[in-house]
Order: C-alpha cells, then structure tokens, then sequence
C-alpha cells in the first residue's frame, strides 16, 4: 500500500475544493477537548503534509486555536477543512471531505487520555496520551 497519495475533496456545499498533493493512508483520531468541541467528537482525519492546495479559498475562514496551530472551515456551510501547524505548514484535514478513501486505514488515536467513557472504537491502534503527543510534536520553545 502506497504511503501517499493525492486526495481531492471538498466541503458540503462546494465552495471550497481541495487537493492534498502527498496525503498519508493512516486514519487517526483526536480525542482532545478541542477537537471534540470542534466536531462534536472525535476529529478522524489524515496527515496531508504541507503540498496542499485549495479552490474557493475567499470561502475559507481561519481561527487560530493556540499559538501553534489554526483550524479552518467553510464559511459558507461551515464544513471543517483543516488543523493546521504553523510552525511546518502540516495540514490534518478530515477523512470525510475527501471522496476516495478505500486506501485508509484506521492505525492512531492521540489524547487517548482524554476520550470521553460514552464510546469506544474497536480497531486495535497505536494510542498516545496528552504527555506523548506534546512529547513528541510539541515545537521546541
């Protein structure tokens, strides 16, 4: 299975198009209090690097979540788009805008430490705590 791939996808509503140029087959998910609050769960979505590029770009609105990263929608219908690092350009972009994703597989969860007790996934995962994810990514001060 290829590492990366080029996915193209877009919001509910059309308004913005995207095409992520080397986008990753793993599927993680996000349990962090952000992201729920963000999504209304968990965020599932795919390491896109920082080759991507966008249509309807006027259509996109930006907020900046801390003082590494920023989250950007549609602001027509609202559609999440990305989360994005400022430090590297990296783009986490949903899986679900994206129309091909026969090749994903489901591999990560992070903020496993986090994650609400109301549900579970099955899928047997590599997970990281809050202290592993900020360990790992956290850029240096």
């Amino acid at each position: 299975m290829s590492q990366n791939k080029s996915r193209k996808g877009s919001c509910l509503c059309g308004a913005v198009t995207v095409n992520a140029h080397s986008s990753d087959h793993k599927l993680g998910a996000c349990h962090c209090s952000m992201c729920r609050n963000w999504g209304g769960g968990p965020l599932q979505a795919l390491d896109c690097g920082s080759e991507v590029s966008f249509e309807g770009e006027s259509n996109i609105k930006r907020f900046s979540s801390s003082e590494w990263a920023e989250r950007g929608f549609c602001s027509q219908c609202g559609t999440h788009l990305f989360y994005r690092l400022k430090q590297n350009n990296q783009h986490i972009m949903p899986v679900g805008i994206f129309s091909e994703v026969d090749d994903v597989v489901f591999d990560h969860q992070i903020f496993i430490d986090k994650k609400p007790s109301y549900y579970e996934f099955s899928n047997d995962t590599k997970n990281m705590t809050e202290e592993e994810v900020f360990a790992q990514y956290a850029p240096p001060e």
